[in-house]
């Protein structure tokens, strides 16, 4: 099968020869198309005005591989923005790419939302060679672990050798370190044969601050009265801003259709200002949903706000599958580290309750903006949400890297505290989402890093001084966040899973996911948006029950201390059956510390 999605941007192939080459640039006053023949020769072409800023050229010799740059004001030259390929990056030229020469399998129409368990990656540091056909080599590994979709952190091209990709410039093209286009569908498709499905975070809050030209000829790109964190906020509301919608909607749809990927996560959205009375973000998903009837495909948020009226149980237009739930991982996170500052201060106190109702609720805290201190204005308990849409995790690429240190969790929490905290993202109703490296103990971090040059460069190792000059202060040098040595830090360490603890921490996760596929999934679609319990059992215990629309329960027993606890409270007759125990057997008075069991029941 041939798939290629059709835009009213970037280079297209003509069926009967040469291609046609199309750019939005409302401040160009006489743009130029400049190509190069195979054989070298530059040529030069005018482009043809079209409406509202739009230009055009044909260039009947141009072909797949064809590299060409666009001339706009004052002779400067620019990569396409809309390019499918810059094989130098973004500083050089675009290529033609010819999406019909890959053949893809048939039949592959993804997997539903309650079969859902997520592996994040980074495909520059998930191997040594950080490339995607190095990690094609490792989905046979995943698949057998028990995951059924792998989330790829962002791969449009950004400026220099290496990054987290959040800083993207040319949206459409994959990252030229990476591998070329037509390896990271390879990769995609090798993911399906196996089942798996693969996701990618997409950033549509800002570009990147380097190798960013758009300012010199489409200006209107940018909002002239919002900024976002990381610099100039994207014009979603103003002047020119239908284009700018349809721009990143159609990227959307880009990656979905042409690359076949079965999700996206929206990076950020929360950072996203848009006053129309249906936003940028409604728009997207209604149109997502109506161009790919037929498949299984899952849009997630990333969205401090909380804003549950964007999530739904089912596939909707105009709605998310899930939500990343930083509530279950702050709580989490407070009650075994004890660490309150920034934004965790919102769950000091008793960070155990507040897991609880992260738990039974999803959301702890209803919709509420942050403050300059990344606190919330307001912490007002949430209502209920539909538990498979909040995708929990113990940590991810943010909570680790955005450490001075970039320590996992395992660095962390005492030595036993580990495993039930993973457990307890594994075994419940939500969404788990491992990170690379917690499925055999890695004990390397995940520290920030980025090949800014120039002033940039100094700016941002200033910056991060700034940030955590209390860890200086102890007499520990920050890792220098533009260095190739904090990236060679950060590449997984593959041996470890060889080794005795790192075949140990495997086993269990196999194990667990074992006990969601049997137990867990097959059920998610039946469990109730609410009604769920949950109570605290000693000072470091707790008991809870999930509960689905047809009778039966899912009930926790879980000991996050390091001393035992003692239930005392009488629990009602009926049929009892073991999905998972960890560090004790069956039904005990006294729970063992670091323990976990979790059993169904159903009435007598």
């Amino acid at each position: 099968m041939k798939h290629q999605h059709h835009m009213p941007f970037g280079s297209t192939l003509n069926p009967a020869g040469g291609a046609k080459f199309r750019l939005w640039a409302p401040a160009a006053r006489a743009p130029a198309l400049i190509h190069w023949a195979p054989g070298g020769a530059e040529n030069r072409q005018l482009a043809q005005r079209g409406d509202d800023g739009h230009w055009h050229c044909q260039v009947a010799q141009a072909g797949a591989d064809t590299r060409y740059v666009w001339e706009v004001n004052d002779g400067q030259r620019v990569p396409d923005p809309a390019s499918r390929h810059n094989p130098d990056g973004p500083q050089g030229p675009s290529r033609v790419t010819a999406p019909h020469a890959f053949e893809w399998d048939e039949g592959w129409q993804g997997r539903p939302w309650h079969e859902a368990v997520i592996y994040e990656l980074h495909v520059g540091t998930f191997t040594t060679e950080g490339t995607f056909a190095a990690a094609q080599e490792r989905l046979s590994y995943l698949a057998e672990l028990g995951v059924t979709a792998i989330e790829l952190m962002p791969v449009a091209a950004f400026p220099g050798r290496y990054g987290w990709g959040y800083d993207g410039v040319l949206p459409f093209a994959p990252h030229t370190a990476y591998g070329e286009p037509d390896e990271l569908k390879a990769l995609i498709q090798a993911a399906h044969r196996l089942g798996l499905m693969v996701f990618l975070d997409v950033v549509y809050n800002h570009f990147g601050p380097q190798d960013n030209y758009l300012g010199a000829y489409a200006p209107q790109f940018f909002s002239k009265t919002n900024e976002s964190p990381w610099g100039a906020a994207l014009n979603f509301d103003g002047v020119g801003s239908g284009t700018v919608r349809d721009f990143f909607v159609h990227n959307a749809m880009y990656w979905l259709n042409e690359f076949r990927f079965d999700g996206l996560r929206l990076d950020a959205v929360h950072a996203i200002v848009d006053s129309n009375s249906s936003d940028v973000i409604d728009e997207l998903s209604l149109r997502v949903r109506e161009n790919t009837t037929g498949r299984h495909v899952h849009l997630i948020l990333e969205n401090e706000n909380n804003e549950r009226r964007r999530l739904a149980a089912t596939p909707q237009p105009g709605r998310f599958d899930a939500q990343w739930n930083d509530d279950f991982h702050h709580a989490l996170h407070v009650w075994l580290t004890g660490e309150e500052h920034g934004y965790y201060g919102d769950y000091a106190g008793d960070p155990l309750d507040l897991l609880s109702r992260a738990l039974t609720h999803g959301f702890i805290f209803k919709e509420t903006p942050r403050l300059a201190s990344g606190r919330r204005a307001s912490c007002v308990p949430a209502p209920a949400q539909p538990l498979p849409a909040m995708v929990n995790c113990i940590h991810n690429h943010d909570q680790s890297g955005n450490r001075a240190f970039g320590e996992r969790l395992d660095r962390l929490v005492p030595p036993h505290a580990i495993e039930p905290a993973l457990l307890l993202m594994l075994l419940s109703p939500s969404t788990p989402m491992l990170f690379q490296g917690d499925d055999f103990a890695a004990d390397t971090p995940f520290l920030y890093f980025a090949d800014w040059e120039g002033e940039l460069r100094e700016a941002v190792r200033q910056g991060r001084r700034r940030e955590f000059c209390h860890s200086e202060s102890d007499g520990l040098a920050l890792p220098d966040p533009c260095s190739l040595e904090t990236l060679q830090a950060s590449v997984l360490p593959w041996a470890r899973a060889s080794e005795p603890q790192g075949l140990a921490r495997q086993a269990l996760v196999r194990a667990a996911l074992q006990a969601r596929r049997q137990w867990i999934a097959p059920r998610q679609t039946q469990l109730r948006t609410g009604g769920h319990l949950a109570r605290k059992v000693g000072a470091t215990g707790l008991h809870v029950r999930w509960r689905y629309i047809n009778g039966p329960e899912l009930w926790l027993d879980i000991n996050l201390g390091a001393q035992p606890v003692d239930n005392t409270a009488k629990e009602p007759g009926g049929k009892q059956q073991t999905v998972f125990a960890l560090n004790r057997e069956a039904q005990v008075i006294a729970w063992p510390a670091w323990s976990a069991y979790w059993r169904t029941w159903e009435p007598a």
